[in-house]
């Protein structure tokens, strides 16, 4: 539990503007002083052992932060799941299913939705329906296609 509270303290400082600005005032400090040291290779060393250390311990940070973060929003939509009358319980255990089973279960609902009328390209990958709603979302109003 003290681990959890030390990453998130600690995220919560690395991505914080402050964090940001010291790490470019660093940067330009260690550019700075580059004519000083006539570039030499310990100069460039300083650099790259330091980029590479907090590089290398903020991969795993992150990673920490996005696993605490998808736990969270995966208990949120349980919930919702659990909550609502019409939903199907069965989709509270989603996580333990393979990646096959997921794409055949997106097949399934493609063909719900196609049945239904509702607009869904099951063809396209999560990324290009992603780019779709978003230039959706970027229409004006008046051109806002209606359901």
């Amino acid at each position: 539990m003290k681990f959890a509270k030390f990453c998130q303290a600690l995220s919560n400082w690395s991505g914080s503007s402050k964090t940001f600005l010291t790490a470019i005032l660093l940067i330009a400090a260690w550019a700075l002083t580059g004519p000083y040291f006539h570039y030499n290779d310990t100069w460039q060393l300083i650099i790259n052992t330091s980029t590479t250390i907090i590089t290398f311990l903020m991969v795993f940070l992150i990673q920490n932060t996005q696993n605490r973060d998808n736990d969270i929003l995966h208990l949120k939509l349980d919930e919702l799941i659990r909550a609502t009358k019409d939903a199907q319980n069965a989709f509270l255990s989603l996580d333990h299913l393979d990646s096959k089973e997921l794409r055949e279960l997106r097949k399934r609902y493609c063909t719900m939705g196609e049945e239904e009328e509702v607009s869904v390209d099951c063809t396209q990958t999560a990324s290009v329906q992603a780019a779709d709603i978003q230039k959706a979302a970027a229409l004006p109003p008046a051109e806002t296609p209606m359901p």
